[in-house]
């Protein structure tokens, strides 16, 4: 088996009597990731194995995600998930399209300027809504909110963790 594992989200608890479990997300994709059908690995903490189980039902409730799976069909069988971490193996993580990265090749990477002058490290990645927002974290200054649009971003390179922008007037607080 695999000895890269991804984190796609975390049970919180239970809900209702079917066997769902809410779920809260950390996937860049989850309406492919939480597909019925799909294989997902609930890690326990201190358990030296992860539990393989299938997803049978996805839907969203509130902020949360209920997921229910094949293999326990009930909330007896399902009350002992609660805090275990969801994880993917990198094989099952797909392939994107030209211009699309996982949050994870992005987290890390070197922002930089057209003109080579260094920002800063991107350390978090929100999802507000229209496009996504990377949080750059500055050396002894506040943090910077990028939005990830082709107006702004105009490089990245995943090999060298390096990410090219144009720094619109007002984009980055001195």
């Amino acid at each position: 088996m695999t000895n890269r594992w991804f984190n796609v989200g975390k049970i919180v608890n239970t809900h209702g009597i079917k066997g769902e479990v809410r779920v809260i997300s950390k996937t860049d994709f989850a309406e492919e990731r939480y597909k019925p059908g799909n294989t997902l690995y609930l890690f326990a903490e201190g358990a030296a194995e992860p539990v393989k189980v299938t997803v049978s039902a996805h839907r969203l409730h509130k902020q949360f995600h209920l997921l229910q799976f094949k293999e326990m069909p009930s909330l007896n069988e399902v009350e002992h998930l609660r805090n275990m971490v969801i994880k993917v193996p990198e094989e099952d993580l797909g392939e994107l399209e030209e211009d699309e990265f996982y949050f994870h090749e992005i987290i890390g990477c070197e922002v930089v300027s057209e003109d080579g002058e260094l920002i800063g490290t991107v350390k978090e990645i929100l999802t507000p809504g229209a496009n996504d927002v990377w949080v750059v974290a500055r050396k002894g200054k506040k943090d910077a909110l990028i939005p990830y649009i082709a107006s702004v971003v105009k490089d990245i390179n995943i090999n060298e963790k390096k990410i090219k922008i144009h720094v619109m007037e007002g984009l980055i607080d001195e």
